[in-house]
């Protein structure tokens, strides 16, 4: 089975009231729409692998594995902010399973798309 379908059955499952409408399969990705106006694209290559980007109002933020940023603390995995700033990840690890992962994503955008948090070190 494709992650990208394990996942659509995840978010269906335990985020039905926060689903602004059905998932949206892509040959390669799954785009989510939230009721708050996020529009998450999830790209699962493998589990250490990933690319989440997500646009709202005002911005576009998104948390990725290029292995590009090698002075951030969560090295490979970082967060690119709204701002343009490239930062420690502050939610996801490639060592944590896809569905962890995207929940622990959901659950921060559902309360604040920009993740107006400090970056975990």
């Amino acid at each position: 089975m494709s992650i990208h379908l394990e996942l659509a059955a995840m978010i269906d499952a335990e985020f039905p009231d926060q689903l602004a409408g059905p998932l949206e399969p892509r040959q390669d990705a799954l785009v989510v729409g939230l009721h708050n106006g996020v529009r998450l694209t999830i790209h699962y290559a493998g589990q250490d692998a990933y690319s989440l980007r997500w646009q709202f109002e005002g911005g576009e933020a998104g948390i990725d594995t290029a292995p590009l940023h090698r002075g951030l603390t969560t090295f490979p995995h970082h967060y690119h902010a709204p701002d343009g700033q490239v930062l420690a990840d502050p939610l996801t690890s490639p060592e944590r399973a896809p569905q962890d992962n995207l929940r622990c994503l959901l659950q921060a955008l559902a309360r604040n798309p920009r993740l107006d948090t400090p970056a975990r070190e």
